[in-house]
């Protein structure tokens, strides 16, 4: 029996390389795509290139099964960058796709596209998905909320606050899900042919209504060792001014750029009721305390924290 192949955007990223790393164990050969060299590892295939690279997309994709894209932008300067990195990027693997006769696609979204006119992201990202619905292939689109887990670094200063006692955190409510989770629900899509197609997923942790930012906060200070923990509410007036001070003091590193902090700011990015996948397809099996303190284990091992 030939083994299935899987091409891949994203691979060499946070989500993309959890999701590498089932996908090869599970039975996988990956055609991956990357913009730098990268050693060798059984069972994948590197393809050098980049989502406007369009000769490599269609290496990328030729002869494989299923394609996942996995890759975009988050902090960009502007809008029409936002549009390029997710938009365009994945007008250009669906073309990829349907070139080389693959029929199943999986795209990676986030929470945010629910909301298009709160932040550029969630515009590009709403762009996209319907730029996937509209493509006549068998594909599911996965939302995604806030991931965390070995790797991260969008978190990192969240679990580093926490380590000091005090979090600066937005109001309302969050849904998240650990990175190994999401893995694991990406490579059963992949292989799924049936319930799955046409779909659009928001998965979580399974804490029913999501958490609040301060609980969160505190279930990561649990995890960094620290019992009490100071969290100050942050308006969105404070995070507005947040972001572009980050800007100006991390520059290209930023982590909190004022299209970020609109986003932030919305008081709902709770996984929506009803839009989980099936149970008999996926369900969350780490306790989301557990996978905290593991991501903290991975964090202090690498000197991140």
């Amino acid at each position: 029996m030939n083994q299935p192949v899987l091409a891949m955007t994203g691979a060499t990223g946070f989500v993309g390389g959890a999701t590498m790393r089932d996908a090869v164990a599970a039975g996988w050969h990956v055609r991956a795509l990357t913009r730098r060299p990268q050693p060798a590892r059984e069972g994948v295939t590197w393809v050098a290139g980049a989502l406007d690279d369009k000769d490599s997309l269609a290496e990328m994709a030729a002869g494989a099964d299923v394609v996942m894209h996995i890759a975009g932008v988050v902090n960009v300067p502007t809008r029409a960058a936002f549009e390029a990195g997710n938009a365009t990027a994945t007008a250009n693997v669906v073309d990829a796709a349907r070139g080389a006769g693959v029929t199943r696609f999986i795209h990676v979204s986030s929470l945010a596209a629910r909301e298009p006119g709160i932040s550029n992201y969630g515009w590009s990202k709403e762009r996209a998905e319907a730029v996937v619905m509209a493509s006549g292939l068998d594909w599911t689109i996965v939302r995604p909320p806030a991931v965390f887990g070995p790797g991260d670094t969008e978190m990192l200063d969240l679990f580093r606050m926490a380590r000091r006692g005090i979090a600066l955190v937005p109001s309302g409510r969050m849904s998240a899900i650990y990175v190994d989770e999401l893995a694991r629900l990406l490579v059963t899509l992949a292989a799924d042919r049936g319930a799955s197609i046409g779909q659009i997923y928001e998965p979580d942790d399974g804490k029913p209504t999501g958490w609040s930012h301060r609980g969160f906060a505190r279930a990561v200070a649990r995890a960094v060792g620290r019992h009490r923990l100071s969290t100050v509410a942050t308006p969105a007036l404070l995070l507005r001014a947040g972001g572009r001070l980050d800007k100006l003091v991390r520059r290209s590193r930023a982590k909190l750029t004022s299209d970020r902090a609109r986003y932030i700011a919305h008081p709902d990015w709770v996984a929506t009721e009803g839009k989980c996948p099936p149970a008999a397809l996926w369900r969350p099996e780490r306790d989301t305390d557990d996978a905290l303190a593991e991501t903290v284990r991975w964090y202090r091992r690498e000197g991140w924290l």
